[in-house]
C-alpha cells in the first residue's frame, strides 16, 4: 500500500510539473506599412490571422523550460525564433504560436512539425517545413511559396495569386484557386485542383508517381495538355481539338484540347502516376 501511495504521489508531481512549466507568453509590437514578419518554429503550430493596420500581437504557448522565445525587432523586420536549450525533443521544445498581423504584411514561416495555417491576408506568404501540414485560406493579390517534404498542403479561396508549391511525397489540394501563374511540383504526393482555372493564367502541375486529378467548372475556359510517360490519363471533359500540339498524341497517355474560350492554360505531367480531367 506504502508503495502504491508513494508511486502515486511521484507521477502526480510529474503532471504538475508537466503543466505548471507550459507557459503562455504575449508580445506587441508596432510596425510601419512595410514591415517584414518572419517566424522560425523548430517544433510547433504558428496560425495567423489579420489584426489591425500597424500592430502585431504575438501570443506563445512554450511548453517546457527547455525552449525560449527569441524576438528582435529592426527597422521593417521583426523576427520570432524559437531558441532550443540543452535536451530539447520534439515534445519539450514545442512552441504554438498564434499572431495578428496587418493584412497586408509578408510573413516568411517556418516549423518542422507545424501545422502552419495563415488566413484572410494580401501580404506575400514563405512557408516551408519537413511534417508540416500547411493551410492558406481566403488570401488574394500575393505570392504564395510554400515548400514541404512530408507535410500535406491545402490551398483554398486563393485569388490573383502567384503560387508555387514544392512537395516530395505530400498531397496537394487546391480550392478556387486562381492566378496568373500557379505551380505544383510533386513527387509521390497526389496533386488534386477543383475549380475553373481563372480567365488567363498559367497552370504546371507536374508529379513523378503521385496522381493528377482536376475537377473543372462547366464555365471553365482553358487550354489543356496532358501526359504521362508510363501512367494513364483520361478526360471526361469534351475538349476540342488543337490544330498542334507539343508532343505526338498517344490514347491513354496524353491528351490535349480546349474547353470555351481556351483563356488559361493547363499543363499536366507525370511520369508514372495517373492523370484524370472531369466535370465537377
Amino acid at each position: 500500500m506504502q508503495c502504491r501511495t508513494i508511486a502515486g504521489l511521484v507521477v502526480a508531481a510529474c503532471l504538475v510539473t508537466g503543466v505548471a512549466a507550459e507557459t503562455r507568453k504575449e508580445f506587441r509590437f508596432t510596425v510601419g506599412p512595410k514591415a517584414n514578419i518572419v517566424v522560425d518554429n523548430e517544433y510547433g503550430a504558428i496560425m495567423v490571422k489579420p489584426g489591425s493596420a500597424n500592430q502585431v500581437v504575438v501570443v506563445a504557448v512554450v511548453r517546457s523550460d527547455k525552449v525560449e522565445v527569441d524576438t528582435s525587432h529592426e527597422g521593417d523586420r521583426l523576427e520570432i525564433e524559437s531558441h532550443l536549450l540543452k535536451g530539447a525533443d520534439a515534445q519539450s521544445g514545442r512552441v504554438d504560436y498564434e499572431l495578428t498581423v496587418p493584412a497586408n504584411v509578408p510573413l516568411n514561416l517556418r516549423s518542422s512539425t507545424g501545422p502552419l495555417s495563415v488566413e484572410r491576408t494580401q501580404g506575400d506568404l514563405t512557408m516551408e517545413g519537413a511534417d508540416a501540414e500547411v493551410n492558406v485560406r481566403n488570401v488574394s493579390h500575393c505570392h504564395v511559396h510554400v515548400k514541404t517534404m512530408r507535410g500535406n498542403i491545402t490551398l483554398a479561396d486563393v485569388q490573383d495569386g502567384h503560387v508555387e508549391i514544392n512537395s516530395i511525397s505530400g498531397e496537394v489540394h487546391l480550392n478556387s484557386v486562381t492566378g496568373p501563374h500557379v505551380q505544383v511540383d510533386s513527387g509521390a504526393g497526389k496533386v488534386f485542383y477543383d475549380g475553373n482555372f481563372g480567365s488567363s493564367g498559367s497552370y504546371a502541375f507536374t508529379t513523378h508517381t503521385g496522381d493528377i486529378e482536376a475537377l473543372v467548372a462547366p464555365d471553365a475556359s482553358a487550354d489543356f495538355s496532358a501526359r504521362s510517360i508510363q501512367g494513364f490519363v483520361k478526360s471526361d471533359v469534351p475538349l476540342k481539338p488543337k490544330e498542334h500540339s507539343r508532343f505526338p498524341t498517344e490514347l491513354g497517355r496524353s491528351f490535349f484540347g480546349t474547353v470555351g474560350k481556351a483563356a488559361s492554360e493547363v499543363v499536366l505531367k507525370s511520369i508514372s502516376g495517373t492523370i484524370r480531367l472531369k466535370y465537377r
